[in-house]
């Protein structure tokens, strides 16, 4: 018995010490990329596969471009449409959180996640889009690291280079060229308000943008002009 509880803590110690030296090794590349441009994601490399698999050849659409050559209009329509509060907290909108579950009781099903840019960017650069409380635990974990030592320009800034905005498309430059044909940093209002609500399910809305859709894009671009950025 002595020795089974021997084991027993033996094992615990080694798995401790196994998810600590996880979390330093991604602290460290936090610490990297606030810095430094991520070449690619976990998202990005999750989806590459898919397409490897009917494609050998298959390549993503990604093209990184700094901040200043991101339309204003886009910045403030991503932050209208996915985090109106982006400035104010400090990783989680509680208040959002709030809103989403009591939308989703009512509902009956999930309709609302309440996540925040910073959240989204830590699933982008090191998750999954699956769904467990495990995933959303380490989430949560680097949603804080990046919010303690980066600003939130460069939150927003690798965010907007990083998202996925449709089958084998990430980041605002290639995904302007491809649904307009011009650059990131030359979209318009109302262009950018269709871009910002295609964010939850981009692949999805990729290839239908119905008359909802439609009605909540033009709702982002008027509430957008009050949205503050860095």
């Amino acid at each position: 018995m002595k020795r089974l509880s021997g084991w027993l803590l033996q094992g615990l110690a080694i798995a401790a010490l196994a998810a600590l030296t996880l979390q330093l090794l991604i602290f460290a590349q936090v610490l990297w990329w606030s810095r430094y441009d991520p070449s690619s994601t976990s998202f990005m490399s999750i989806r590459l596969e898919e397409l490897e698999e009917k494609n050998p050849d298959a390549s993503l659409r990604h093209q990184w471009v700094p901040y200043e050559r991101i339309s204003i209009h886009l910045k403030r329509a991503v932050v209208a449409a996915e985090d109106d509060r982006f400035l104010d907290h400090e990783g989680f909108d509680w208040e959002g959180i709030q809103k989403a579950i009591e939308k989703n009781q009512k509902k009956g099903h999930a309709v609302a996640g309440g996540s925040t840019i910073s959240q989204q960017l830590a699933k982008n650069l090191f998750l999954s889009p699956s769904r467990s409380y495990l995933r959303k635990a380490q989430e949560a974990i680097i949603t804080l690291m990046i919010e303690k030592t980066w600003s939130k320009r460069r939150i927003l800034e690798v965010y907007l280079n990083v998202v996925e905005w449709g089958n084998g498309i990430f980041g605002a430059e290639a995904a302007a060229r491809r649904y307009y044909g011009i650059s990131a940093a030359s979209l318009g209002p109302a262009q950018a308000a269709r871009m910002a609500v295609m964010l939850p399910n981009p692949r999805r809305y990729e290839k239908q943008f119905g008359p909802r859709l439609a009605a909540h894009a033009a709702s982002v671009q008027r509430r957008m002009i009050y949205s503050e950025v860095p």
